[in-house]
């Protein structure tokens, strides 16, 4: 593997005020470990990214600070929520002839043939897995080919993955699904609501608009007994007789 040094320089300037620094171009961080203090450094954020893309957070950069070198881990980068600028870093200072625990990124090549026959839809449910090896054993990222999924519930877990278990142990569940096909999703088709006129027809009560307005109990007008004194046809009714 390419040896990647990164020269940094011890900081003085710390808590809110490291925003100085970053107007500069340099970045704060902080290197720790075993049996040593955790100490402030900070180097040229153009030079950090540099390294940072060819060694990533699994990848041995040797860290020069006051002419020595020290072997460390990336474990932390803190970046600003909104413009993923770097803002912090934590530098884990290593043993190289002591195993290390590290998550390493999964990363999926090929292509499922039930996605390219649109059958279902392909997922990544777990992006990283756990693994312990010396630092320079520590693969930048493990691939895992795609092109055997070429139906629903094909899946590819931890323990289907190629690593070379002689330097690299496996610290995940080796049930973890790392890539699946499902079934596509459906849209949702948004029904509208009946209308008037589709609910009478289908039998439903209309609305209280337009209903017909309830009738007073009792006969209906027009009907029944008539009144005293005319017929229904409005003529005049003689009295009944006295007795």
């Amino acid at each position: 593997m390419e040896k990647i040094t990164l020269k940094a320089q011890k900081r003085k300037i710390t808590g809110r005020k490291v925003k100085s620094l970053r107007k500069q171009g340099f970045l704060p961080a902080n290197l720790y470990g075993k049996k040593i203090k955790s100490q402030a450094i900070e180097f040229s954020l153009a030079d950090f990214n540099k390294a940072f893309e060819k060694a990533g957070e699994t990848g041995v950069i040797e860290l020069e600070i006051d002419s020595q070198t020290t072997p460390t881990l990336i474990r932390n980068v803190q970046l600003h929520p909104v413009t993923d600028f770097p803002l912090h870093v934590d530098f884990y200072k290593v043993d190289l002839t002591q195993k290390v625990t590290a998550e390493v990124p999964i990363s999926l090549v090929g292509e499922a043939p039930a996605t390219t026959q649109k059958i279902g839809v392909l997922i990544n449910p777990t992006n990283e897995i756990s693994v312990k090896a010396l630092p320079k054993d520590l693969p930048d990222k493990i691939e895992v080919d795609v092109s055997s999924l070429d139906k629903i519930d094909a899946a590819i877990s931890v323990k289907d993955l190629k690593i070379d278990t002689k330097k690299i142990e496996v610290l995940s569940d080796p049930n973890q699904v790392v890539a699946q096909i499902q079934p596509p999703q459906k849209e949702e088709v948004e029904v509208p609501p009946p209308t008037e006129e589709a609910a009478v027809a289908e039998g439903e009560a209309p609305s209280e608009e337009g209903a017909p307005e309830a009738r007073p109990a009792g006969p209906e007008p027009g009907r029944g007994k008539p009144a005293e004194g005319k017929s229904k046809e409005g003529e005049e009714i003689p009295p009944k007789p006295k007795k």
